[in-house]
């Protein structure tokens, strides 16, 4: 039988030697791609190639792609742990062919590894084809010996693939296999989601792309895509009922069970599974660089972490576990996904930290739910809405829900919480796929019809003569070439002037929409603008050197951040701006200031050194072996790339502008050092005059407060923790010496008394006065007034502070203390309450002290 890791190289193996070339899995994020949330295909990342924008260097390729679905048309969250072959992360094996073979070659090949290279049961094997793609069912019946009354047709529904709801799609034809004991599935049971006939691959034929109107349009070369469930394959083959019990599972569900001395049985099992998949999930995003948050990508992350958790409750967990899984994840994993390798103590650290966080959140919310269910009765139905907040604020799956409301005799309002779920549904699939990127993608396909294709000249001159390829709208244009940098990479558009014969441009932005497509936007400040028109296109140079300063600068603080604080610290983001440049990275803990004054001694030291800044072009898979160049791999790189190397001190993939030698950026300071989000730290700087003009307003407030204080500037931190004491001490010296006036003026307060229905009362606005004072004072008076009721009020920094008490023998007669000081307290804009024997409140609006204890009277009577 094959391990996992043979089967994997086996279909690698098969493909390369059909003249594939073998490629590295890209990350389960590409940010350049909005409509995606999560890299969900093996084909994600090569769009733009069947779109015809850009080109692949290889006409055929092959590889395993780390595949995320949690949302949107492709959710198998539902399902995950619950059946035995859906899962949140997957490696989708695939081979591609780009405008090379086409249907013919797919089909045969498919068939020849699955029977002659794996020996798969023929029998056992059915096909679906798109029910008008008689060309595909007849390839399948002349060039393999499949039973033809295997070959099924099916609707657009099940056998018309496509990414979106725009872009490159077209015909697919599904291979399944049949896992019952005697190989007896009839048709009816294909394609009807049954754990007994599942499908294991899916060649696509990519032949046309979807306009935002619906309509098809035929692509300009048609290509293969095909994705073959990786875990899926390994339980055929390994002959397992399910994918967990192939070896691509069990080694996770050993060490769960391991940890929480539970079997894996019954519920158990269902948690265990739902853990293991979710490990898995949690440690390749991760990994590839996304942060539990609270929104977007991050948010998905959290929730999966969350609802592992909470299954890990059911199992006894009561402390952090999931970092103790990560390890078995690494060890299978990182050979073929090596960033996991790379990152795994910011893996293992976010694990133990969002683990810990939500701890307390998950006790949150079990007292929120018993809030709620203490005021039901017995058969009572608890609200729909309530359970969608545990669900999508704690991340209490419904069946969580329902178990803790039967155990109280309460049904849950399921009706309700799945509209919910639903409006949530629509609202998430709105943001992720817009109109206007519906129309974008139309506009990108019009231009690559057109082929009207622009270039990027601009590393090294900021003006030229060109030409207007393309007027998209009176705001936008597109040049023949263009010096204009698109913005990319975080650093922002160029800006300036395109002026042709009798009309001027003003450029306010730049940016790519595709490969080869740049766009100027802007305004026409005179004239009229013509296609084919000869202009004269300049970049704002002024502009661009000192982004290209702040740009250099980041590549130089990326490398400081590693020498000085972590070898493992990895780019979460950045923004270069004219004034500053911000990094964000990923790491747990504020950086010390001692740290924080070396990084940028260190950074300062490179610009000092006036390093040669070197660009060369290499191949995106000899970068990957080359552990001394950073990327951030979730940027979509094609396969020659841009490495900016800065001496030995750093190399970078990166794609903007930059200093020729280090010593142009002048200066750099750090402004300040933040937290972003669970994980992720935000640095800020600036360079160039920028900095010295921060540096001189530093030293001239210094200067400032020497000359106040009559110190030198290394005396200023003793000086100034002197005057904090001695101003504490005075502070104290204050609050006792109004403590003294207070209760020396106890008679005069007595005598304030009033009678009030016959019950002795007094009420008194006792000024600037703490609540401690307050208290101290109620207690004095309590002890002189045996029988009555006492309010006083105060104010203390601009709050109304209030505290009550009544005797014994009027809480008999039904006086309450936190009653009243209650109603008292409302009218300060606060509220408040106690024992009937004693209470405090507070106040929002301390000026109106003197209204509310003037209102006692009427509130007693």
């Amino acid at each position: 039988m094959m391990s996992s890791s043979e089967i994997r190289k086996s279909f690698l193996d098969f493909f390369e030697s059909k003249k594939h070339s073998i490629i590295s899995s890209s990350p389960v994020v590409l940010p350049t791609d909005p409509s995606l949330l999560f890299t969900n295909a093996g084909m994600n990342q090569f769009k733009e190639v069947f779109l015809g924008v850009r080109d692949s260097t290889d006409k055929r390729i092959a590889n395993t792609q780390k595949c995320i679905r949690v949302s949107g048309k492709h959710n198998d969250l539902e399902e995950v742990g619950v059946d035995t072959y859906h899962h949140t992360f997957f490696e989708m094996l695939g081979n591609w062919s780009f405008g090379d073979y086409y249907k013919k070659e797919a089909i045969s090949w498919a068939w020849e590894l699955m029977t002659e290279i794996w020996g798969l049961e023929k029998k056992r094997i059915w096909v679906t084809v798109y029910q008008t793609d008689d060309e595909a069912l007849s390839l399948w019946k002349e060039l393999t010996d499949i039973d033809p009354n295997r070959v099924l047709r099916f609707d657009e529904k099940d056998n018309f693939w496509e990414m979106g709801e725009t872009g490159p799609c077209g015909p697919c034809s599904e291979i399944h296999y049949d896992l019952t004991s005697d190989a007896t599935a009839t048709a009816e049971m294909v394609n009807a989601d049954l754990p007994e006939v599942i499908e294991i691959w899916n060649l696509v034929f990519i032949q046309f792309n979807r306009r935002s109107d619906g309509a098809l349009e035929e692509l300009s070369a048609k290509h293969v895509d095909t994705g073959m469930g990786f875990e899926r394959i390994c339980a055929v083959l390994q002959n397992k009922k399910s994918n967990y019990d192939t070896d691509v599972f069990t080694p996770i569900l050993d060490q769960i069970a391991s940890l929480s001395g539970k079997t894996y049985e019954g519920d158990d099992a269902i948690a265990m599974r739902v853990i293991a998949d979710h490990i898995r999930t949690l440690s390749i995003a991760i990994a590839d660089g996304i942060i539990p948050s609270n929104d977007g990508r991050g948010y998905v992350l959290r929730r999966l972490l969350r609802r592992a958790v909470r299954y890990g409750r059911t199992l006894g967990f009561t402390k952090p576990f999931l970092g103790e899984l990560f390890p078995i994840v690494q060890s299978q994993l990182s050979s073929v996904f090596p960033e996991l390798n790379l990152q795994s103590k910011t893996v293992i650290r976010t694990l133990i930290s969002e683990e810990e966080s939500f701890s307390k959140t998950l006790d949150r919310g079990i007292t929120l739910f018993e809030a709620v269910a203490s005021s039901l009765s017995a058969g009572e139905l608890f609200p729909g809405h309530e359970a969608f907040m545990l669900y999508d604020t704690f991340g209490f799956p419904l069946d969580l829900t329902v178990l803790m409301a039967n155990e109280k005799k309460l049904k849950v309002d399921e009706d309700e919480f799945i509209n919910l779920m639903e409006e949530q549904r629509l609202r998430a699939r709105s943001a992720r796929s817009t109109e206007a990127q519906n129309v974008q993608m139309d506009l990108i396909s019009d231009l690559v019809q057109r082929e009207v294709c622009s270039s990027f000249i601009g590393y090294n001159s900021t003006q030229i003569e060109t030409e207007i390829l393309s007027i998209i709208d009176d705001n936008t244009i597109l040049l023949k070439e263009t010096p204009f940098y698109p913005e990319g990479g975080g650093q922002l558009g160029d800006q300036g002037i395109i002026k042709g014969e009798n009309f001027v441009f003003e450029v306010t932005d730049t940016k790519k929409v595709a490969e080869g497509i740049i766009f100027h936007i802007g305004k026409i400040v005179m004239g009229e603008l013509k296609e084919n028109s000869k202009v004269s296109a300049e970049v704002d140079r002024y502009r661009r050197g000192q982004m290209r300063r702040s740009h250099t600068s980041t590549h130089l603080l990326n490398a400081a951040l590693r020498q000085i604080v972590d070898p493992s610290i990895k780019q979460a983001g950045s923004l270069v701006t004219p004034d500053r440049l911000r990094f964000d990275f990923n790491y747990y803990e504020a950086i010390p200031k001692d740290l924080l004054h070396q990084i940028e001694q260190v950074v300062n030291h490179e610009i000092m050194r006036n390093t040669f800044v070197e660009t060369n072009e290499m191949s995106l898979e000899t970068v990957k072996q080359d552990s001394n160049i950073q990327a951030v791999f979730d940027d979509k790189y094609g396969e020659t790339v841009r490495v900016v190397s800065i001496g030995d001190f750093s190399k970078e993939l990166c794609g903007g502008t930059h200093v020729k030698m280090t010593g142009d950026i002048g200066t750099f300071r750090i402004i300040s050092e933040s937290s972003v989000a669970a994980g992720v730290r935000r640095i800020e700087a600036i360079t160039g005059l920028e900095a010295v003009n921060w540096s001189s307003t530093e030293h001239d407030t210094l200067t400032c407060i020497c000359q106040k204080l009559s110190v030198q500037p290394h005396e200023i931190e003793e000086r100034i923790e002197s005057i904090n004491v001695q101003l504490k001490k005075a502070e104290k010296q204050l609050k006792e010496f109004k403590m003294k006036s207070v209760v020396s003026n106890l008679d005069d307060l007595i005598s304030q008394v009033k009678q009030v229905n016959g019950n002795n009362v007094l009420a008194s606005n006792l000024g600037e006065t703490s609540m401690d004072a307050l208290r101290q004072v109620l207690d004095r008076l309590r002890q002189k007034i045996s029988s009555g009721i006492i309010i006083l009020g105060s104010q203390d920094n601009g709050k109304a502070c209030f505290a009550s008490s009544v005797s014994e023998d009027l809480i008999s007669k039904g006086f309450h203390a936190g009653k009243i000081i209650g109603e008292v307290a409302a009218v300060a804009n606060g509220g408040g309450g106690g024992k009937p024997n004693r209470a405090q409140a507070g106040g929002k609006d301390g000026s109106k002290v003197n209204e509310a204890i003037a209102s006692v009277v009427d509130i007693l009577t």
